[in-house]
């Protein structure tokens, strides 16, 4: 479980899933530079002291932010946004803004 497989896991997606991904996980690594990238359930991940912070994932017809807690979500005002319990959706083309990731980790931290 490293970087490398979520680089595997990125490199197998077309674009604009690509490209949105990679950046979104830039994002997410700018907000927690310590985090170990790994895959966590099939997806890529970002886990700090054993505990997984965010991750994210492509499907057919849009892309998930995933905070690894049925919690997090509830927590944030994300009305603009489809969304399960534990999945956040966004667009393929348009990624989430950093402060909203900041935010996403944030909550998550507090349930911790």
């Amino acid at each position: 479980m490293s970087k490398e497989e979520v680089d595997f896991y990125l490199a197998g997606l077309p674009e604009p899933k690509r490209s949105t991904l990679e950046l979104l996980r830039e994002r997410i690594l700018q907000v927690i530079p310590e985090a170990e990238e790994c895959i966590s359930y099939g997806m890529p991940a970002f886990r700090v002291n054993g505990k997984v912070l965010a991750g994210f994932a492509a499907f057919k017809n849009h892309l998930a932010y995933l905070p690894h807690s049925g919690s997090v979500l509830g927590k944030l005002d994300l009305s603009n946004y489809e969304q399960t319990k534990g999945s956040l959706h966004f667009q393929i083309d348009d990624c989430l803004e950093l402060e909203l990731v900041e935010k996403l980790i944030a909550a998550k931290r507090l349930v911790l």
